[in-house]
């Protein structure tokens, strides 16, 4: 297996590749920032990225694909999807030569991950399988698996994992296109702009709602992590390098967090990796179930319900939806029980601000888990532990992840009339965080052999998942978002 997640993935026999001149951190910097930058050229009347291409949640093929902005509505679907691709390959090309690659074998490669990736990701939005039950009715369908596009992400996690363990020829001439961390690493880059429009987004919001979010945030990292560290280590033995990934995977952000803590622990690749597949898997379950039992049980404390599902569903997506899903089902039950008429969104938005608030802590918790592997950890009998350890240990991208949010959240307050045109950049910027996501999960499945994940654990570490997320994360949360929630009420709507 490539556990070491750049060794065993690059080409073997070929004439030798030139020294690195810099790190996969940085380059995901440096490429989630030039997107970032690109997509605020809206801020002066400048469309860079709208020719980009988005998939939506179809029932016709046809429709599927579409220009991110309306400015390019004109643009055929396939040209904005080749103009994604070929954009995404030359910047990356260039990082591989950076980092000592093959440019010509990475284009290679890259056009393969490419095109079987962004496969996936329109499978995954097909409305039978991505509509959640609110939207059912504009797509004319009466039922649907209720999975929502970010099963996408699973299907090209499967798929990876068929090609790299039953289609070795083809994962051979994609190898040095596989660099999950790369991938994934640009996306949390440029989540952190996605979420700093989110948070202007939300300031309508009470700030007695804001600072309760701000604090169930701080009770969940102190008392989700420790426990569910402690039981991947005391009752099911994994070491250091597993539990802590795990532990931020399951209590906090999910493939964001784990990726993060990885990093700033040096684990091998393959660790948060695999904890960021389970994420994906378990979201998909919780938002078939936790929004349904909010409305049978929490119709009369809907703030409740909305912060729950941020503290429960560990991905982005899967939270948002699930908080979008308990808005409508929840205000229908208090209407129709109550006779209450809840002003719409406002259920969502707890969910919302919540999950912002976790993501917001993801780049504070690298910190911390950086220093005390430093400091306590690993360090060496009589050796004084220096601030330029703790920084070599230190995560690079989660900086440009803190840039991005902080640069977004002060353009808007600084000047609030270019609100509009910073969340339509981010919509854009998002685009490319999306595809990055999605390539990740293929390299993922076709790095990882079944064999080896085996005895990597990867049953147990489904275990650990299964045990604290259902028997302890979902209900400690739910104390949790009653605690600091029970009282508020959405406004109701006038008339």
């Amino acid at each position: 297996m490539a556990t070491a997640g750049t060794a065993t993935a690059r080409g073997s026999g070929a004439t030798p590749a030139a020294p690195p001149r810099f790190t996969e951190d940085w380059l995901a910097v440096s490429i989630g920032m030039l997107i970032f930058v690109l997509s605020l050229g809206l801020l002066y009347g400048a469309d860079v990225l709208g020719w980009s291409v988005v998939t939506n949640v179809w029932t016709t093929p046809g429709k599927a694909l579409g220009p991110a902005s309306k400015a390019y509505a004109n643009t055929p679907a396939l040209i904005s999807l080749v103009a994604t691709y070929l954009f995404t390959m030359v910047i990356l090309a260039v990082g591989a030569k950076g980092l000592g690659a093959s440019v010509k074998r990475f284009i290679k490669g890259y056009t393969a991950v490419f095109v079987l990736s962004y496969l996936c990701w329109v499978v995954g939005s097909w409305a039978y399988i991505a509509a959640t039950p609110d939207k059912r009715s504009a797509f004319h369908i009466s039922w649907s698996l209720n999975l929502t596009n970010e099963f996408g992400y699973v299907i090209a996690l499967v798929l990876g994992l068929i090609v790299g363990n039953f289609i070795p020829s083809v994962a051979a001439a994609m190898k040095e296109a596989i660099r999950p961390e790369l991938y994934v690493k640009t996306a949390v880059v440029l989540l952190g702009g996605f979420l700093g429009i989110t948070a202007l987004d939300q300031r309508s919001l009470a700030g007695a709602m804001l600072f309760q979010g701000a604090c169930s945030i701080l009770a969940a990292y102190l008392i989700f992590w420790p426990i569910v560290y402690y039981v991947a280590r005391r009752f099911f033995g994994f070491s250091r390098e597993w539990s802590a990934p795990l532990a931020s995977g399951i209590s906090i952000c999910g493939v964001s967090a784990a990726i993060a803590t990885g990093s700033a622990i040096r684990a091998r690749p393959v660790v948060p990796v695999m904890v960021s597949s389970l994420v994906v898997i378990f979201a998909v379950v919780e938002l078939v179930i936790l929004p349904f039992a909010a409305s049978h049980w929490l119709y009369n404390h809907p703030m409740v319900a909305g912060a729950w599902m941020a503290l429960a569903v560990k991905t982005d997506g899967a939270a948002v939806a699930s908080g979008t899903i308990a808005d409508a089902l929840i205000r229908a039950k208090a209407l129709a029980v109550n006779g209450l008429a809840f002003q719409p969104g406002w259920i969502m938005g707890a969910a919302v601000t919540v999950k912002v608030f976790i993501d917001v802590m993801i780049g504070v918790w690298a910190f911390v888990l950086a220093w005390v592997w430093s400091a306590k950890l690993e360090r060496r009998t009589g050796e004084k532990v220096s601030a330029g350890q703790i920084w070599q240990r230190f995560p690079k991208f989660v900086l440009g992840y803190v840039a991005t949010f902080v640069l977004v959240l002060l353009i808007g307050m600084i000047a609030p009339s270019t609100v509009a045109r910073v969340k339509a950049a981010m919509t854009e910027a998002n685009v490319f965080r999306t595809l990055f996501f999605v390539l990740t999960f293929f390299a993922i499945g076709v790095l990882s052999n079944f064999r080896k994940l085996w005895e990597e654990g990867i049953g147990k570490l489904a275990g650990v998942y299964l045990l604290c997320l259902f028997c302890y994360i979902i209900w400690v949360g739910l104390i949790i978002a009653w605690f600091f929630f029970h009282g508020l009420q959405p406004p109701l709507l006038k008339g």
